[in-house]
C-alpha cells in the first residue's frame, strides 16, 4: 500500500531504528515509546489487521515478538514486557498495517494495565460463548 507508513519503512522509503529483520518480519523501535526500548514487530506484508495476516507468518511475527522482549529484558534491565495489539480504529489501532507493540516494564514505571471490568453472571457467559463459538472459523 502506497499510503501505508509501515509498507516505506519495509521498502527502505522511511527511516527507522531496526532491531530484527528476517524474509517475513521486520522489528524496529517505536518514534514514541511508552517506555524506553518500546519497539514495533511486523509483518513485512501488508495487511490491515491480525484476522488478515496468514497464520504462518503470524507465528513468525509473534516468534519475534518474544524475541524483543526477551532482548529488552536483558538488554534494559526490564523486569517484564507487554505484547499489545489492536484491531481497526475503535480498539486503538492507529497504522492499519497488522504491527504488534512489544513494552518494556519496570516496577514503577508509571504505567498501568487494569482495564475497567465487571463480573458477569453464569447465564451471559453462557449466551455469549453459544454466539461466539457459533462464529468460530
Amino acid at each position: 500500500m502506497e499510503e501505508c507508513v509501515f509498507c516505506k519503512i519495509v521498502q527502505g522509503k522511511l527511516p527507522s531504528t531496526k532491531l530484527y529483520e528476517d524474509k517475513a518480519v521486520l522489528s524496529f523501535l517505536d518514534i514514541f515509546p511508552i517506555t524506553k526500548g518500546h519497539a514495533l514487530v511486523i509483518p513485512k506484508n501488508h495487511y490491515r489487521t491480525i484476522v488478515d495476516v496468514p497464520e504462518k507468518e503470524l507465528g513468525k511475527v509473534l516468534e519475534t515478538a518474544k524475541k524483543i522482549g526477551a532482548a529488552q529484558m536483558k538488554a534494559l534491565g526490564a523486569k517484564g514486557f507487554n505484547i499489545l495489539q489492536s484491531n481497526e480504529k475503535e480498539a486503538g489501532q492507529v497504522v492499519f498495517h497488522a504491527h504488534f507493540h512489544v513494552i518494556p516494564r519496570k516496577e514503577g514505571d508509571g504505567l498501568g494495565f487494569r482495564w475497567p471490568s465487571k463480573e458477569a453472571g453464569k447465564e451471559e457467559l453462557y449466551k455469549t460463548q453459544k454466539i461466539i463459538k457459533e462464529n468460530l472459523k
